[in-house]
């Protein structure tokens, strides 16, 4: 627990939440500014910053949670789709420094974009860079 995090505040019940889920690892509230009606966070109920320094069976947790939401959520919203996605990181847009999964359900013209318009300018990498990213990725994993 982190005790200036509003999340673990949440977890804790200091402040109240709406909880849709919970159990001994995960818990699943509605978003206080949503992005659209039913916007679910999907959190581990321990303080980790980053899915980069959540353990790999709490991360596992976490999506199978957001697995079995989505579709209850975007049904109890009546929405055809949703984005699932984390900002992992302050510079990704992550604002509250607690791993969480978001659920957003989508619908005709509500204006959202697809997760590939996050970028404007995209990078013009060649084939040798491609190849080289590749395998830098593949050796950080060894």
């Amino acid at each position: 627990m982190s005790e200036d995090c509003i999340f673990c505040q949440i977890v804790a019940g200091d402040i109240p939440g709406r909880t849709v889920y919970e159990d001994d690892t995960v818990l699943a509230f509605l978003d206080a500014n949503p992005l659209s009606p039913g916007h679910t966070l999907v959190i581990p109920k321990d303080h980790h910053e980053r899915l980069n320094n959540t353990p790999a069976d709490v991360a596992g947790e976490v999506l199978s949670t957001l697995h079995e939401l989505v579709p209850a959520v975007e049904s109890a919203v009546d929405a055809p789709a949703s984005t699932v996605a984390f900002n992992n990181g302050e510079v990704a847009g992550q604002e509250v420094p607690h791993v969480h999964g978001h659920i957003i359900p989508r619908f005709e013209d509500d204006g959202g974009r697809p997760i590939h318009a996050l970028v404007n300018d995209r990078p013009d990498l060649s084939e040798d860079e491609l190849d080289a990213i590749e395998s830098d990725i593949v050796a950080e994993q060894a």
